[in-house]
């Protein structure tokens, strides 16, 4: 058997920047110099939002753990690149060479402790004690590694197609996006009426603007047809006021927008996506949001053929990108 040490034998331990996400700037992830925010959510691999780098603060150094020790306790994810973090996170750097894989193995060791944790008891003072393998079983280590290997294969960095297409948006039309789309507000369905699933089988759609609007896999117990939608279709969140596209079939939260076309296709949607992201961050926020009467009313600017909106375009193009072979 595995001997089992603290954290503490395996990892150093200290806290994080401490930083109120209010005064820091929020911007996207592809500004430069922006800088993931970690903080004590269990979602996005703890990234609530990412924030300009600030000069008169160092971030923590990437190839670490961070650990939330209040809110979603011992919530515990790897950070590849350099971050700051809010209140009550820790950074774990390990005390001798690991690989990623390894760290990974040693989040899960750590998050699996959760269930001696709550709102009521924090992980503050007791963290370094928690016991975990000193080594990572052979076998263990050797199927994570030939995991990786395969999902390193399924992630071809080569495009499905190798044409080149003009992206020259002054030859675009403004469309009417209710000639667009067929668009719907979905019927909504609380989160108290749910179970939560780990078969992967029905996502539940909310209005977060992260992880494609999904808040986690339900059981589709109880409900019926007219409760779920069908797949190929963007969904919208009145307050989060992004754009996703659904590849499987799915339920939804309160205020969501639904948006059909039926030559709409995982690769013309990604395209669309991007077209209505960019108008929905400019036409709507926190105190004015995305409600379907507002959608209905917007135009959207896109390649067209035949006075038309030019879906085989539009795919093909998304098509000609690095890794779209692995869609």
């Amino acid at each position: 058997m595995n001997n089992l040490v603290k954290i503490s034998e395996l990892f150093d331990l200290k806290y994080g920047n401490s930083l109120e996400l209010i005064n820091l700037e929020q911007c996207k992830s592809t500004e430069f110099n922006s800088i993931p925010f970690v903080s004590r959510t269990e979602k996005n691999n703890g990234v609530s939002t990412f924030v300009y780098e600030m000069l008169d603060v160092d971030p923590n150094p990437a190839h670490t753990l961070t650990v939330a020790l209040g809110g979603s306790v011992l919530s515990t994810f790897y950070q590849p690149i350099p971050f700051y973090t809010g209140f009550h996170v820790l950074v774990l750097s390990p005390k001798k060479e690991m690989t990623a894989i390894e760290m990974l193995f040693y989040a899960k060791c750590i998050s699996s402790n959760k269930y001696k944790y709550n709102y009521g008891r924090q992980a503050n003072k007791t963290l370094k004690e928690i016991l975990i393998p000193e080594e990572i079983p052979i076998e263990t280590l050797n199927h994570l590694k030939n995991y990786n290997k395969n999902l390193r294969k399924k992630f071809i960095d080569k495009p499905f197609i190798s044409n080149k297409f003009d992206l020259n948006t002054e030859n675009w039309k403004y469309f009417n996006i209710n000639d667009v789309f067929d668009i719907s507000l979905g019927k909504p369905i609380h989160s108290t009426q749910l179970e939560e699933s780990n078969n992967y089988e029905l996502p539940y759609i909310t209005r977060t603007g992260l992880n494609n609007g999904l808040a986690y896999f339900a059981e589709p117990n109880f409900l019926t047809d007219e409760k779920i939608n069908k797949k190929n279709a963007i969904t919208i969140g009145a307050e989060g006021y992004k754009a996703f596209f659904q590849s499987n079939d799915f339920i939804n939260g309160n205020k969501i927008n639904i948006l059909r076309n039926k030559k709409l296709n995982k690769y013309n949607a990604l395209f669309l996506c991007l077209i209505l992201n960019k108008v929905l961050c400019d036409k709507f926020n926190y105190g004015r949001g995305a409600t379907n009467n507002r959608i209905k009313k917007l135009k959207i600017k896109l390649p067209f053929k035949d006075d038309r909106p030019d879906f085989e375009f539009m795919e093909n193009y998304i098509k000609t990108i690095k890794y779209s072979k692995a869609l």
